[in-house]
């Protein structure tokens, strides 16, 4: 015991990776007790661990406090001793990556002896994203020549701060090319490969409509979801080394994370981790133009926020908010917290009521004025606001991208038999929407509900068209909004090939339980048979279209009482 103390009191040259002496150390303690004995060295060379395994293994102590800086490692290099001879090893290489150690090296002990013989060392690379397009296959570690103790010439510090200054330049280099967040996809699935890539080319879609630059992307199928990383080890070890090389800021998962995995996760990265249902708020947090949008945006998050709100190692728990007019045990800094989000939430969902009973006053004045109401539904980014305009010769602000449109913009529309109508451009949906965004929206998504009919439109030309068409009616049929007659719009056929459209409208009717109509919002000329069948469909259901909507308010109440009680 009194000899492992004494490595304490070792001091090693900053420039050597370990000198002659303190392997010869190492190696007689490791011979003579039979286990692997390591060492963690600062840069300095002072000793600030020593650890000691088993004949085969070693185990490295908790350094998550440790925070590193983007751009460099942590500042502490691990010298150990293997009795075997062998190479470093994968769990060596891992602690070299899930711990951004300077470097991993290894020192053979002699199993006659208890010398020290070759040292073998290791330490990350840092790769530019052009480099690693080019070569996929690109080995993450550079590997020293093996040597003995006294011929290692390597100037450790020297080597150190190369790799360091590269890494900053990589990233120096990547902000100005692009000053927007950097980040590295992470899909984990049980499911098959090929709905988890469909599933991460909507994710990619979502980061990019998010402005944020995508530098990688990461899929792995396992039997079960890891309940504290959600990756496996290996694969979160080949998350660390690419963020590293890379320069990514952020990590996006392609599912909801449990509050204890994302502090995990952000810990073994240091690096921000989100999951999809954050990214989305984010796009609406961007996206929100008017007064009630905002508010609504804001009540999702602090929703998403409030059960995510714990006590961590910086949070301050036993901080008490007591003292004169405070007297007794008080309220944690985390209580705290809650209380005044809850508070917020509270303050944020009157005023979405007020907005909401407004709105409802703007919808009685137009029932009044027996005002047939259309709404355009779908999918985000199927092309709902450039139909509308396209409908009404207006300039609602449409674009290719994901949820361009929150606010809800409504339009006088004259069909073909002279026939005038309300047009409502909504909220575009997604697979997976957060319920808590869903909820923020509700007074907005009312807008349905007064429906007489619902054009649900649908993008022809994505390949996940079928997916988008169930995703829309199933949040249709939780809103209780499946008794409105609907027509399916096929739009941007003037992308997809006659034979194939009539193939879609074929898959989509369902032996006639949906009806189907093909256009492209683009082109005038392709929009009359929509409107000819649109007034078609009012006409035929019209006088039975207050049932529709009485049932939906009945269900509607059902569920709010069902809520409440």
């Amino acid at each position: 015991m009194r000899r492992i103390e004494k490595l304490y009191s070792r001091r090693i040259s900053p420039h050597q990776i370990v000198t002659p002496e303190f392997a010869r150390q190492l190696s007689e303690l490791s011979f003579e007790t039979r286990r692997q004995i390591g060492a963690l060295i600062d840069r300095k060379g002072y000793v600030e661990y020593v650890i000691v395994g088993d004949a085969r293994r070693i185990e490295l102590p908790d350094l998550k406090r440790t925070r590193v800086a983007a751009d460099r490692f942590r500042g502490l290099r691990f010298v150990h001793t293997h009795l075997r001879g062998e190479d470093l090893t994968q769990d060596d290489l891992t602690d070299l990556a899930l711990l951004r150690l300077d470097l991993m090296a290894s020192v053979d002990v002699d199993e006659r002896t208890g010398l020290p013989g070759y040292v073998r060392a290791a330490h990350l690379l840092p790769t530019t994203a052009q480099e690693l397009d080019a070569d996929s296959h690109a080995a993450p570690y550079a590997f020293l020549e093996p040597q003995i103790p006294s011929q290692l010439d390597v100037d450790f510090l020297s080597l150190i701060n190369s790799l360091e200054e590269e890494m900053a330049r990589n990233r120096r280099a990547a902000r100005r090319a692009n000053a927007r967040d950097r980040t590295i996809l992470v899909n984990v699935t049980t499911t098959s490969i090929s709905e988890a890539e469909e599933s991460m080319a909507e994710l990619r879609e979502l980061a990019m409509s998010a402005g944020v630059v995508v530098l990688d992307e990461i899929i792995q199928r396992r039997q079960e979801i890891d309940p504290r990383t959600v990756l496996g080890r290996g694969k979160l070890e080949d998350l660390l080394v690419r963020s590293l090389q890379l320069g990514a800021d952020l990590i996006v998962f392609d599912r909801e994370l449990q509050p204890a995995q994302v502090r995990s996760l952000s810990e073994a990265t240091d690096l921000k981790v989100i999951d999809r249902s954050q990214l989305i708020l984010d796009i609406f947090a961007q996206r929100a133009q008017s007064r009630e949008g905002k508010i609504q945006v804001e009540l999702a998050q602090l929703k998403y926020l409030l059960p995510r709100l714990v006590a961590g190692q910086d949070s301050a728990f036993s901080r008490l908010a007591g003292g004169i007019g405070g007297r007794g045990p008080g309220e944690t800094k985390l209580e705290t917290d809650r209380r005044r989000v809850r508070d917020r939430i509270n303050r944020l969902e009157k005023e979405i009521k007020a907005h909401g009973l407004r709105r409802q006053e703007r919808r009685k004045e137009r029932s009044r004025r027996e005002f047939p109401v259309i709404s355009i539904v779908g999918y985000t980014n199927a092309g709902k606001s450039t139909l509308l305009n396209t409908l009404t010769s207006s300039k609602v602000h449409a674009e290719q991208r994901m949820f361009a449109t929150l606010d809800p913009t409504s339009r006088r529309l004259r069909l073909p038999r002279e026939q005038e109508v309300i047009i409502n451009d909504t909220v575009g949906f997604i697979r997976d929407l957060p319920p808590d965004l869903i909820n923020a929206f509700r007074a907005t998504l009312e807008e349905i509900s007064e429906s007489n009919l619902l054009l649900l439109l649908v993008d022809a030309s994505n390949p996940r068209w079928l997916q988008q068409l169930e995703s829309v009616e199933r949040i249709l049929n939780e809103l209780h909004y499946n008794k409105i007659p609907r027509l399916i719009v096929f739009n941007k056929a003037d992308l997809v090939g006659p034979d194939e459209m009539e193939a879609i409208i074929r898959q989509a009717t369902l032996g006639g339980e949906r009806e189907c109509v093909s256009v492209s919002a683009l082109k005038t000329q392709s929009l009359r048979p929509l409107l000819e069948r649109a007034g078609e469909l009012l006409a035929r259901n019209l006088v039975e279209q207050p049932s529709y909507v009485q049932a939906a308010s009945e269900e509607e109440e059902k569920a709010e009482y069902a809520a409440q009680h």
